[in-house]
């Protein structure tokens, strides 16, 4: 029996595929400008940023480089501990690098504030964060964003990259998931 994820999400999405493309071509035209000579180092948390991750590599038009880690901070709930648990870390090392951190989705900011506390006593030579969604309602810790997306509201979203349950993550559009998927 075939199953379309789109029965699940509410029939409206937030952003398009349209839409959110033209937001990682601007970002990625922002990073070539701002990066023409550094070779910055593009670090994707999996698993939520590998679809934006190799959306905006290739919206960049200068030499870059690219690595990818996996970090858990929510051990069995659904709200981030505040400590960040490294499942994967980087390949590379990051000392004198100028390093940007790709992130899916801007929280809490729990986590990726620890990331950036990390990354700097690596010894970077500069570190920025770009983020595709923005959800500042639910903002605890003060992260510096120089490359920001879009601004989402505090629903549960799917698509692009973002998942409930590994589902979803195909989905081209961002779409709020209807709550009877998630309460059952």
């Amino acid at each position: 029996m075939s199953h379309n994820l789109y029965e699940d999400v509410k029939e409206t999405p937030i952003y398009t595929k349209e839409e959110i493309q033209a937001v990682v071509a601007r970002m990625g035209a922002e990073i070539s400008r701002d990066y023409a000579d550094k070779n910055p180092v593009m670090i994707s948390v999996l698993r939520g940023a590998f679809v934006f991750m190799a959306d905006l590599v290739r919206a960049i038009t200068v030499p870059c480089e690219i690595d990818f880690m996996a970090v858990s901070s929510y051990g069995a709930g659904t709200e981030s501990s505040g400590r960040v648990r490294i499942l994967k870390d980087l390949d590379t090392n990051v000392e004198g690098r100028h390093v940007i951190i790709v992130e899916d989705v801007l929280d809490s900011g729990v986590t990726l504030s620890k990331l950036i506390e990390m990354f700097k006593s690596r010894g970077c030579a500069s570190l920025a964060v770009a983020t595709m969604f923005d959800k500042p309602d639910r903002r605890k810790a003060h992260v510096e964003v120089a490359y920001n997306g879009l601004v989402i509201p505090n629903e549960f979203v799917v698509g692009y990259g973002l998942d409930y349950a590994e589902k979803y993550r195909n989905l081209p559009d961002l779409c709020v998931l209807k709550p009877e998927v998630y309460t059952k």
